[in-house]
C-alpha cells in the first residue's frame, strides 16, 4: 500500500497530483469518446447529404431515363466520392443493378444492401457489410418528373475510416492531457514549496497537535494577548476580552481602545487606564512578518493596593510630622515651666491644642465619612510639614449616604490633593478643599500653581500626566487619570477652569 508524505506539504501535493491525473485520464476518455461520437454523427450526415443531393438532381433522374447512367454518372459519382472522402457512391436500379461503383468491375452486379425502405419512397441510414467491408451507408430514391422512383442512390464510409478519423484526434487530445498535466504538476509544485514554507515542514498530526497546545495556551494564559497586522486584528484571546470588554465574534481595529489602534511597536510597561481598569501595556514588532504582538496585563487591584499604600505612607509621614512638631511643643512649653513663667506655658499648650481640636471637630461634624475625615486631617498636617496653606471650607458637608463609596472618595479628593500640593505656587502655595453632597456630590480642589489648558487636562485624564521629572516622573501622572476613571464609571463631570486659582472640579449627579 502506498505510503503518503510525512509533511503537509508533500500530503497535499501527493492528494492534488492524484486527483489531477484521474481528472485528466477521465477528461481524455470522455473527449475520445465524444470525438468518436460526433465522427459518427458527422459521416452519417455526410453521406445523407450526399446521397440525397445526387438523388435530387435533374441530371441523375435524367441519365436513368436515357438508359445511359453508367456512363454519363460513374465520372460524377468518383469525383463526388474523391473529393468527400467517401467509400463508395452506388447509383442502382430498382431491381439493384449498378450503374456506378468505386470498383468499376463491379457495374452491372447487384447491389448488397436493405433498399425496401428507399423503395417505398423514404432515406434509409444503416450499417451494413458489402464488398468494400463494414460500412455506414445511406440509400435515398430517385424519381423522375412524374414522381415515380426510377432508381436509388447509396453512399457509404466504411468504418475503418471513422475508426481512422477518430484515431487520428488521439494526438491532440494526448498531447493537450499530457499539457494539462504538466502546467498542473508545475502548478501544485509551486503550491507544495509555499505550503511547505508556511508550515516548516511539519506533518499534520504535528500542526494539529501544534494548534491544540496554541489554543489551550491562548485560554489559560494570565494576560491578554492581541496580535495586529496589516489587515486588523488577527488574534484576541479570552483574557483579553475580558480586559478591553471586547464583543465575541471576529473584532476589528475600531473595537479596540483608542491606544491600540494605532503603530505603535516599541511600548514597553505603558499604564493604560480604560473605564474600570488600570492596564499595562507591551507592544512589539514580530521580525520575520508585519505583525504586531500586544501584551496586556491587569494593574487594577495592585494600583489599588499601591494606591492605600501611598495613602497610609502619607498618613504616616502626617504622624511623623506631628510627633515632630509635638515633641517641639513640649519643649517649649516645658522650657517655659523651667523658667518660671508656668502661666504663659499652658496658655502656649492650650491655645495649640484648641486650635488642633477645633479643626478635627469641623471637619468631623461637617462629614460623616470616617476614612475620609482621616484623609483630610492627613493631608492637613502633611501640608502644614510642606508649608502649603490647606483650607477645608465652610462648604465642606458629606452626608452618610455619599454617592461614592469610602474607597472612591478617598481615591479621587487624595489623587486631586496631591496633585495641588506638586502643582502650586511655591512663593504663595495654598490649597482650598470643598466636598458638598446636596442632590449631587461636588468635589472642588483649588491650588494657587498655573493649572493646565485643554489639551493637557484631557490627556491627563485618559493617560495620566505629571509635574514631576526623573525618576520620579516614571511612578506619577495616574492620579487624575484614576480619578477620571472613577468618574466616568459613575456618569459624572471632571472639569478644570483657572479663576482665583487652579481649580478642578468633580460633579456626581
Amino acid at each position: 500500500m502506498a505510503v503518503l508524505p510525512r509533511s503537509l506539504a508533500g500530503q497535499a501535493f501527493a492528494l492534488q497530483a492524484a486527483v489531477i491525473v484521474l481528472v485528466v485520464l477521465a477528461g481524455s476518455t470522455l473527449a475520445l469518446l465524444d470525438v468518436k461520437r460526433h465522427g459518427d454523427a458527422a459521416a452519417r450526415q455526410q453521406v445523407t447529404a450526399i446521397a440525397v443531393a445526387l438523388a435530387d438532381s435533374p441530371s441523375t433522374a435524367k441519365a436513368i431515363e436515357d438508359g445511359d447512367a453508367a456512363r454519363v454518372l460513374q465520372p460524377v459519382t468518383e469525383a463526388v466520392r474523391t473529393s468527400t472522402d467517401l467509400a463508395f457512391i452506388t447509383i442502382m436500379a430498382p431491381d439493384r443493378t449498378r450503374f456506378t461503383h468505386t470498383n468499376p468491375s463491379q457495374i452491372g452486379q447487384k447491389y448488397i444492401g436493405t433498399i425496401e425502405p428507399a423503395l417505398r419512397g423514404e432515406t434509409y441510414t444503416e450499417i451494413y457489410t458489402g464488398t468494400l467491408g463494414p460500412s455506414v451507408r445511406t440509400i435515398a430514391p430517385v424519381r423522375n418528373a412524374r414522381g415515380q422512383i426510377i432508381g436509388l442512390v447509396a453512399a457509404g464510409i466504411t468504418t475503418e475510416s471513422l475508426a481512422a478519423r477518430w484515431r487520428s484526434q488521439w494526438p491532440t487530445i494526448v498531447g493537450v492531457g499530457i499539457g494539462a498535466l504538466a502546467l498542473s504538476f508545475v502548478g501544485i509544485w509551486a503550491i507544495r514549496r509555499r505550503v511547505l514554507n508556511q508550515t516548516h515542514g511539519l506533518a499534520p498530526d504535528e500542526l494539529r497537535v501544534m494548534y491544540d497546545h496554541h489554543d489551550a495556551i491562548l485560554r489559560s494564559v494570565s494576560e491578554g494577548l492581541i496580535v495586529l497586522n496589516r489587515n486588523g486584528v488577527a488574534l484576541v484571546n479570552d483574557e483579553a476580552r475580558r480586559l478591553l470588554a471586547l464583543p465575541a465574534g471576529p473584532i476589528s481595529r475600531t473595537d479596540l481602545p483608542e491606544f491600540l489602534r494605532g503603530n505603535d511597536p516599541g511600548a514597553r510597561d505603558e499604564v493604560r487606564l480604560t473605564d474600570d481598569r488600570v492596564l499595562v501595556v507591551n507592544r512589539s514588532q514580530v521580525s520575520a512578518s508585519d505583525s504586531e504582538v500586544v501584551t496586556i496585563r491587569d494593574r487594577t487591584e495592585l494600583q489599588g493596593a499601591l494606591g492605600e499604600l501611598s495613602s497610609l505612607q502619607r498618613f504616616t509621614d502626617a504622624l511623623r510630622a506631628q510627633a515632630h512638631e509635638s515633641a517641639n511643643k513640649l519643649h517649649t512649653v516645658i522650657t517655659l515651666v523651667e523658667m518660671g513663667r508656668p502661666d504663659e506655658a499652658v496658655k502656649f499648650a492650650t491655645q495649640e491644642l484648641a486650635l488642633s481640636q477645633q479643626l478635627v471637630d469641623r471637619v468631623s461634624d461637617a462629614v460623616a465619612e470616617p476614612a475620609l475625615v482621616a484623609l483630610l486631617l492627613g493631608k492637613t498636617a502633611e501640608a502644614d510639614e510642606r508649608g502649603i496653606e490647606l483650607t477645608i471650607t465652610e462648604d465642606t458637608h458629606l452626608p452618610a449616604e455619599a454617592l461614592l463609596s469610602s474607597q472612591e472618595m478617598v481615591t479621587v479628593l487624595g489623587n486631586l490633593i496631591d496633585n495641588a500640593m506638586d502643582a502650586c505656587d511655591r512663593d504663595d502655595p495654598w490649597i482650598e478643599v470643598t466636598v458638598n453632597q446636596n442632590g449631587e456630590l461636588q468635589i472642588q480642589v483649588a491650588d494657587s500653581g498655573p493649572g493646565m489648558d485643554t489639551a493637557t487636562f484631557q490627556r491627563a485624564m485618559q493617560r495620566g500626566y505629571s509635574t514631576k521629572s526623573g525618576a520620579d516622573a516614571g511612578h506619577q501622572g495616574l492620579g487624575l487619570a484614576l480619578v477620571a476613571q472613577i468618574v466616568n464609571r459613575h456618569g459624572g463631570t471632571l472639569s478644570a477652569d483657572l479663576t482665583y486659582g487652579s481649580v478642578v472640579t468633580v460633579t456626581i449627579a
